[in-house]
C-alpha cells in the first residue's frame, strides 16, 4: 500500500484529503508539527507528498528543498497561489506537480495515481527491473540511476524520463511535444522554459559521466541523442 504524506495546515482540507486518499486505497499520514516537517518525513517514509505552500514558519518551497535533498519521492504542491511564478518556483525547488485551490478531489487523486505509476510502476514487480542500455550508457529507471563504465550518478524523476525517452530513440529527433507529454502526462500547466531547464540539468548529468554534447537541439523540431561516446574507452 502506498503511503501519502499530507502537509497542510488547514484542518478541513487535510481531513478531506485524508478521506479521499484512504478511499482510493492509499495510507494517509498527516503532518502535525510544521516546525519539523523533515523529521516527520524521515519517520513516515512516504511514497508521495502533498505539500501546501503557505505553512507556518517555513513555506512549502523550503520544505520541498529539504525533502528533495534526501529523497526522490514525488512531491505535489497544493496551493491557493495560482500565479505562474509560484508554479515555476515549485518546479524549480524540486516539485513534480502543482495543483491550485480550489480543486476537484478526483483530479488530485488522478494526479497522485499518475505520479505513483510513473515513479514506481508495476513493471519491476511483475517483469523484473527495467534497464535501458546504449553504447555503454546504462539507465535504471526504477533506481533513478545512470552509469557509464565505472561511474554512477543519481537522476531526478524528470531527468530519468527525459533520458529514457531519448535513449529509446537514439540518433532520431524527439519532438518537444513528445517530451512534454512524457514529462507531464497532459497536465495543464507547462511553462515553455521548463523543458529547457530540465534539458540543461540532464546535459550536466551526462557531462558528469564524461559525455559531452550528446544531446543536440534541433531548432524548430526537438532534440536528438547522438551516440558519439560509443568510441570512448
Amino acid at each position: 500500500m502506498y503511503k501519502i504524506m499530507i502537509v497542510e495546515d488547514d484542518i478541513k482540507i487535510t481531513e478531506l484529503l485524508q478521506s479521499y486518499v484512504e478511499k482510493y486505497g492509499y495510507e494517509a499520514v498527516i503532518t502535525t508539527d510544521f516546525d519539523h516537517v523533515l523529521t516527520q518525513f524521515k519517520e513516515m517514509n512516504p511514497d508521495l507528498v502533498l505539500l501546501d505552500v503557505n505553512l507556518p514558519k517555513y513555506d512549502g518551497y523550503y520544505w520541498c528543498r529539504q525533502i528533495r535533498a534526501l529523497s526522490t519521492c514525488p512531491i505535489l504542491f497544493i496551493s491557493a497561489r495560482s500565479g505562474k511564478m509560484e508554479q515555476v518556483m515549485a518546479l524549480e525547488n524540486g516539485a513534480d506537480d502543482y495543483i491550485t485551490k480550489p480543486f476537484h478531489f478526483e483530479v488530485v487523486m488522478a494526479k497522485i495515481g499518475s505520479h505513483l505509476r510513473r515513479n514506481y510502476g508495476t513493471y519491476a514487480h511483475k517483469q523484473g527491473e527495467r534497464v535501458v542500455e546504449l553504447s555503454g550508457l546504462v539507465l535504471q529507471p526504477e533506481r533513478l540511476e545512470l552509469s557509464f563504465h565505472d561511474t554512477k550518478i543519481e537522476l531526478s524523476h524528470k531527468e530519468t524520463i527525459l533520458l529514457q525517452t531519448l535513449m529509446e530513440r537514439p540518433t532520431r529527433i524527439v519532438s518537444r511535444d513528445r517530451l512534454l507529454e512524457k514529462l507531464w502526462d497532459g497536465e495543464t500547466f507547462i511553462d515553455a522554459n521548463t523543458l529547457n531547464v530540465y534539458m540543461t540539468r540532464t546535459r550536466k548529468k551526462l557531462q558528469e559521466l564524461g559525455i559531452a554534447d550528446a544531446i543536440e537541439t534541433v531548432r524548430g523540431a526537438g532534440y536528438m541523442l547522438k551516440v558519439t561516446w560509443g568510441k570512448a574507452g
